[in-house]
């Protein structure tokens, strides 16, 4: 079952891929699309949140004498690559059981950003890859220049990974084996000293208006482009006041039972695999009392509630969310830092998974019939199985076949 997961996880993963670059190249050049507007953000007007990787995509511009938009493709399929090749070597290999194999193929997971393009190669694809390659590393000592170095860096490429670093620091917590808090929690807690004074130093020192206006004037002189959507956002957001107003009016009984339904459904194989967990070394800080894993990762994405309540992207959060919590579980089941209870199969409520052909129906309508859409005002998108397939075949044909 393992060589055939290895098999298959290729396949999906490449294939969601090649969908995922051809899609940024149809895009790339639309001028209403978020993933390209943020991007734009540079510092030009002066110091500002996010804008670490538009700068980068100006100089790479400039230097081979490419469009900004050119540059800024490159870039996000250079990402995006990366992200897959680690996602499959991180993957693979695992010991696979059916509700592990829902949880990775849940749709607010790998498929979301291909199902809903307007999330697809957002910044936050960097921070998974830097959490990735976090987890990859298997000595105490680099994970410590690790958070010292990419942890600010992180910061000023999206600054609300914030709210994530307590994935990072439940790893390290684990792997240190701090019984207590003494010298080596201190020391460890020091390390995300910098990236957390870097968060409030941009929080509390948005871009000035005149620095916008010479931002803009920037990309308008230099590139012909205009700073829209999440480039122009860094006004009409700029504070923090701004960032929670701004979801008041939008909010109701449908938009809160959606989501809960989203999250409940979404996360439910995670769910139920966290459930069933339990640590080997139960005498951890912070761990000690928990009797399953569930209510660590509950903990962890608790600072996640602040940023729903600030921004306006739930489906992204969602994904956001999820993808950091199956990394962190994967990581400590790889790793043999957990023990998954043997007969929680054996549960009345999930004898379906011992049927090969009702599994199989199971699979392909929780995995591929639905996914959440961006903003939370958005209602759940059906069939990505079937349209993200369909949506290509479409453009080809209008764009290059028909004329």
């Amino acid at each position: 079952m393992k060589k055939n997961f290895n098999i298959y996880l290729k396949y999906y993963l490449t294939t969601l891929l090649l969908f995922g670059i051809f899609y940024l190249y149809q895009k790339h050049d639309n001028g209403n699309d978020s993933t390209i507007s943020e991007w734009f953000i540079n510092y030009a007007g002066g110091f500002t949140k996010r804008g670490l990787i538009g700068q980068l995509s100006i100089y790479l511009a400039n230097y081979f004498s490419l469009g900004l938009r050119d540059s800024i493709l490159i870039l996000q399929v250079f990402i995006l690559i990366v992200y897959f090749i680690s996602l499959y070597y991180f993957l693979c290999n695992i010991k696979i059981n059916k509700i592990i194999l829902l949880a990775i193929f849940t749709p607010i997971f790998i498929l979301y950003p291909i199902a809903e393009i307007e999330v697809l190669a957002r910044k936050e694809t960097i921070i998974f890859c830097i959490y990735l390659f976090y987890l990859f590393l298997n000595k105490n000592t680099h994970r410590f220049y690790y958070r010292l170095f990419f942890l600010p860096l992180a910061v000023l490429i999206w600054e609300p990974v914030l709210f994530f670093f307590t994935f990072f620091l439940a790893v390290d917590i684990i792997e240190e084996k701090l019984k207590k808090i003494n010298i080596n929690f201190i020391k460890l807690i020091s390390s995300y000293i910098p990236a957390t004074i870097l968060v409030f130093f941009i929080l509390l020192n948005p871009l000035s208006i005149n620095g916008h206006k010479i931002m803009t004037s920037n990309l308008l002189i230099n590139f012909n482009e205009i700073c829209y959507m999440s480039c122009q956002l860094l006004q009409s957001k700029s504070t923090i006041y701004d960032q929670f107003n701004g979801n008041f009016n939008r909010y109701s009984f449908v938009v809160f039972f959606r989501y809960f339904l989203i999250i409940l459904i979404g996360f439910g194989p995670l769910f139920l695999l966290t459930f069933n967990s339990s640590f080997k070394n139960n005498q951890l800080i912070f761990f000690k009392r928990f009797k399953n894993l569930l209510s660590p990762i509950l903990f962890c994405l608790s600072p996640v509630l602040l940023l729903f309540a600030m921004g306006f992207d739930w489906g992204r959060w969602v994904n956001i969310s999820y993808v950091f919590s199956i990394l962190f579980y994967l990581y400590l089941y790889k790793n043999n830092k957990v023990v998954l209870g043997k007969n929680f199969l054996d549960n009345k409520y999930l004898k379906f998974v011992k049927y090969k052909n009702i599994f199989i129906i199971f699979f392909i309508v929780y995995c591929f019939g639905w996914n959440p859409k961006t903003a939370l005002t958005g209602d759940v998108g059906s069939k990505p199985g079937y349209q993200i397939p369909r949506k290509a075949i479409k453009i080809i044909y209008y764009k290059y076949l028909k004329n």
